[in-house]
């Protein structure tokens, strides 16, 4: 395997995990520069991140694992060779300081991508090598399994936007009643997906994709009038679709929910 970074003499390797991601190497490239989605996706790992420094070489962040607190506060740095297909996560300080997470990137189709991480840590005793190996394959398995979903979410996603060409037309739902009964209810309207919810007595649309990565917002929570994505975090308020959360993105704009005749209407 090819390594960023020189083997020292008090890294000692715990383990390896090896994986095929169904996803292309362009798409896991862009997973590996994502390091906002690191206390979204992975919530039951980390709980908050700051971003301190990134460029074309990777990124250096501020990370908060779970449950939480100074005491388990990392920086993190990501530097990335692509050219070599490998990157390398150092943990610069905090718990686990001097640790390098190694990985390297091999496609083997146009979406399959064989994924090889070592973990090189710096600790002698076998034992403690042992159970630090298991524990990074049972964190890294679970890491990589909600990375894949999401790459195979988006992946799709971006499929289904680019082949969109629908005019939007008057589309009826059903009857008032039968609407209520199935809601929360995700329809196509014009090629695009909304979800139909219920708020404050009034029937809404919004959009059931995320504009920043076009995430899944389908089965996300309406809280206070709010959505959160679950990728990222981005928040968006259900009846104008604006951004709360001072990103600046706003929600494809929905249809309008009307009732004529005792049937519910999707509408421009």
């Amino acid at each position: 395997m090819t390594v960023l970074t020189e083997a020292t003499s008090r890294l000692r390797l715990a383990g390896a995990y090896h994986r095929v991601v169904a996803g292309a190497l362009g798409r896991v490239w862009e997973n590996v520069f994502d390091w906002e989605h690191l206390p979204a996706l992975h919530a039951a790992d980390f709980r908050a991140v700051e971003l301190l420094d990134r460029g074309r070489w990777g990124w250096r962040v501020r990370l908060v694992n779970q449950p939480g607190g100074e005491a388990r506060t990392q920086v993190l740095e990501l530097r990335a060779d692509r050219t070599a297909g490998a990157y390398c996560a150092t943990t610069l300080s905090g718990p686990g300081a001097g640790t390098e997470i190694r990985t390297s990137l091999k496609p083997l189709a146009r979406s399959r991508t064989e994924v090889t991480v070592e973990f090189h840590v710096p600790e002698h005793s076998p034992e403690r090598l042992a159970r630090l190996g298991e524990r990074y394959l049972d964190i890294y398995q679970r890491l990589w399994d909600q990375d894949e979903a999401m790459i195979v979410q988006r992946e799709r996603a971006i499929g289904a936007l680019r082949r969109r060409r629908l005019a939007a037309r008057p589309k009826s739902l059903g009857p008032v009643a039968s609407v209520r009964a199935r809601l929360p209810l995700v329809v196509s309207f014009g090629g695009v997906r909304f979800r139909i919810v219920d708020l404050d007595g009034d029937l809404i649309a919004h959009a059931a994709v995320c504009p920043h990565w076009l995430g899944p917002l389908h089965g996300a929570p309406v809280i206070e009038g709010c959505i959160r994505c679950p990728w990222h975090g981005y928040a968006f308020d259900v009846r104008s679709g604006q951004s709360i959360d001072g990103h600046g993105l706003t929600l494809a704009p929905a249809p309008k929910v009307v009732v004529r005749d005792g049937k519910v209407l999707l509408t421009r």
